[in-house]
């Protein structure tokens, strides 16, 4: 793998939001509503509501709870502690994605129908709601969870918090949704250097470009490129899409200090075993010009 070290391209200047390496956290976070609203002196009808429209046929859960056929629980309302933990639990290693809302918050009311939608299309991942302001119970758990403000997600694989946001629109929400869940899809999940070798001997004779999508669990421009790699990887049949988080173990960060990798996202382009280039940004545009470069299709800007 010697070559293969030697050959990396030095980044190139015209960077277009990327992370720095030694950052894992984002910086996202708008001021919005707090979630302990102050008493209106005039009655406010909720504006949250988690039920279909009228007249929507319903059925019974094993509680007795109602629930209508259209959205049949793809988005479970959360009542108790006990509850949530048990969702968790059941949920094993798919992807759990919890909105924390408020029922009078209208950010939460108008990110609610989104992520039902998503619900429904992306059937390995489980969708919980949760309302602070539902019970005495909820508003201590959102103390607990140290939740102030809604709409806030938060996201658990296996038990574990990977990842959260506060304020998000409905594409970041999709690719959040996406980069945290996404182990199904046309794109290789490279978990160490091995993997990465592996891929690139299985790839070395049948001159297919390889695309290695290299970034970190927690960063913006990470998740804000990934659902246009997915899209890809699903229409140019000769291209082989990758993607590893450094941060997700040492193997994988040592892998991008011997690839000098100083900036995230950074795409790798390799063929034939070896790196012919690299672009770095999350410039949707710029990425698919450089994908279509290496594939020796003339590119003008």
């Amino acid at each position: 793998m010697a070559a293969f070290t030697n050959l990396i391209l030095k980044p190139t200047t015209n960077i277009i939001s990327t992370t720095k390496l030694h950052v894992f956290t984002s910086h996202y976070n708008p001021k919005i509503q707090s979630f302990f609203p102050t008493k209106s002196k005039t009655h406010t009808p909720p504006l949250f509501v988690t039920k279909a429209s009228a007249g929507a046929a319903t059925k019974t859960d094993d509680n007795g709870a109602a629930k209508t056929k259209k959205e049949e629980d793809k988005v479970q309302h959360i009542h108790t502690v006990a509850e949530f933990e048990a969702a968790l639990r059941d949920a094993k290693q798919k992807l759990v994605v919890v909105e924390f809302a408020a029922r009078n918050s209208k950010q939460s009311s108008e990110i609610y129908p989104f992520m039902v939608n998503l619900s429904r299309t992306c059937n390995e991942v489980v969708f919980l709601l949760v309302l602070g302001d539902e019970s005495d119970e909820m508003t201590e758990f959102f103390k607990r969870e140290k939740i102030e403000k809604v709409p806030h997600f938060n996201f658990y694989k296996g038990m574990e918090k990977i990842h959260e946001e506060e304020g998000i629109g409905p594409d970041r929400l999709m690719g959040d949704v996406l980069y945290y869940g996404d182990n199904h899809s046309g794109v290789v999940q490279l978990h160490n250097r091995e993997d990465v070798e592996k891929l690139i001997a299985d790839h070395k004779e049948d001159n297919k470009l390889i695309v290695l999508d290299v970034g970190l669990k927690h960063c913006g421009p990470c998740v804000k490129v990934y659902p246009t790699v997915l899209k890809l990887s699903k229409k140019m049949e000769t291209v082989v899409f990758a993607r590893m988080n450094g941060d997700e173990n040492d193997s994988c960060m040592q892998f991008l200090k011997d690839m000098d990798v100083v900036e995230v996202p950074t795409f790798l382009f390799i063929r034939d075993g070896e790196i012919c280039g690299r672009y770095v940004g999350s410039g949707k545009g710029e990425l698919i010009g450089e994908i279509l470069r290496y594939q020796g299709v003339r590119v003008t800007y």
